[in-house]
């Protein structure tokens, strides 16, 4: 409500992925030793995430030391950051941990219909 009063629009965090729940399936067939996190099934070439050396099948399983339990949690807890911020992103890839710093960016406006 504070940033449509001072700037007229809302700035949400982003950092370019899409996302997907990691099931105890899907936990299982990646060899994970929970269902937590979230599995990174796309990353936007040349965004945020990109430029910080995500990829595509890492599972990001904590932001700024925040675990991530589903896709909702975070993508608001992402959405809560400032573009221009930097985050830490804790991710599992090929059974191994490594944390990717990022620089959140803004949220692109979604494209309008008829223009």
């Amino acid at each position: 409500m504070e940033q449509i009063i001072e700037k007229g629009t809302v700035t949400r965090g982003w950092i370019g992925v899409g996302v997907q729940d990691i099931t105890t399936e899907l936990a299982e067939s990646l060899k994970l030793p929970a269902a937590g996190g979230v599995l990174i099934t796309q990353v936007e070439r040349g965004g945020p995430a990109d430029k910080a050396g995500v990829k595509l099948g890492d599972v990001l399983l904590a932001v700024n030391d925040r675990p991530v339990a589903d896709t909702t949690g975070m993508l608001n807890m992402i959405a809560a950051l400032q573009p221009g911020q930097q985050a830490r992103l804790k991710v599992m890839r090929n059974q191994s941990e490594s944390e990717f710093p990022v620089t959140i960016g803004r949220r692109p406006q979604p494209a309008r219909k008829g223009k």
